[in-house]
């Protein structure tokens, strides 16, 4: 079972591919996507489309998981995070790839142990799981190694 985990942003936006059989998880790929201050907001999201796309394309997942929108008092940035999730849906429906959505304090809980962990034990833990020799970065990419590792736990098959 691959899974590709995605930590929406229009900024910046991290992606974590792992492979789960049994009890056993590896880590196939992460990374993020950047986009450059200069482009206008269509071109970053067409840049995050490309992206998962040939991401999707390369390692053809068979579940995407999501983190949920979160805000405090920016709405506006909160829709404009919107506004990225909605290209990853797309991504997922293009690929006919099932998608599913997770709250930050669930993917601590599943990946710590604690679903009001700080974001650092968050990364500790995701090199611990997937055996990695270095916390991955950039955060973003550590972020959506953990949103991948919460839906293999929540897997049923």
């Amino acid at each position: 079972m691959k899974i590709l985990g995605i930590d929406p942003g229009t900024q910046v936006a991290g992606f974590g591919v792992i492979e789960k059989s049994g009890s056993k998880i590896l880590t196939l790929e992460y990374g993020s996507v950047k986009a450059e201050k200069k482009q206008t907001f269509a071109q970053r999201l067409h840049t995050i489309h490309a992206k998962i796309m040939d991401v999707i394309s390369k390692h053809q997942p068979d579940e995407i998981a999501i983190e949920e929108v979160f805000y405090s008092k920016n709405v506006k940035s909160a829709i404009r995070i919107g506004e990225g999730r909605g290209i990853i849906f797309l991504c997922a429906a293009m690929a006919n790839i099932p998608i599913t959505e997770y709250a930050a304090t669930v993917i601590k809980k599943a990946v710590v142990g604690n679903g009001n962990a700080q974001k650092e034990q968050v990364q500790a833990m995701v090199k611990i799981i997937l055996s990695l020799p270095e916390i991955p970065e950039p955060k973003d990419a550590s972020d959506a190694l953990a949103i991948a590792i919460c839906h293999s736990h929540n897997l049923r098959y």
